[in-house]
């Protein structure tokens, strides 16, 4: 009888999605709960339904991800929490309001830039049409889909938008 080494157990490896994929079945989903749900709920009832139903349709999501600081050797990991990382690929921020300010989408980008990731998504259920509230965050993407809303980093650090 020989030992059986857990480690080298056969397992089937899961189809990874492209970044842009995954961002496409988060902006079905958010304008299925928009057309169904309408706006104005509060932020915390489109999160957790938006993790459930992206879950069920076999994505990894992690909801209140908590997003490291490291600054001159001080670890900091108790600044930032972010609504929703999918696939360890994807941010979503989710907002409630009115109108989106300047500082939401800068926030944004300051998470991909603390994670060394590339697209995030802010949706705002708040707007009277979803496809106003929604706004795709770049961080040095090479491979993003066409949009008329997006920050995208320069390569000397800088942003611009567009």
């Amino acid at each position: 009888m020989t030992d059986h080494d857990p480690k080298s157990t056969f397992e089937t490896p899961k189809l990874k999605r492209d970044v842009e994929e995954i961002a496409s079945i988060v902006i079905d989903v958010a304008f299925q709960l928009h057309r169904d749900l309408g706006p104005g709920l509060l932020e915390s009832v489109y999160e957790v339904l938006m993790a459930k139903i992206l879950t069920e349709r076999g994505l990894k999501v992690e909801r209140q991800k908590l997003v490291k600081i490291i600054y001159q050797g001080i670890e900091i990991d108790e600044g930032f929490r972010l609504d929703l990382l999918i696939d360890e690929v994807l941010i979503i921020e989710l907002k409630s309001v009115e109108t989106i300010h300047p500082v939401h989408p800068k926030q944004l980008l300051t998470y991909l830039r603390l994670m060394n990731l590339h697209l995030g998504l802010l949706i705002n259920f708040g707007a009277p049409l979803l496809k106003d509230g929604l706004e795709r965050v770049v961080n040095n993407h090479k491979n993003f889909a066409s949009s008329r809303l997006r920050i995208h980093q320069k390569e000397n650090g800088g942003h611009e938008e567009k």
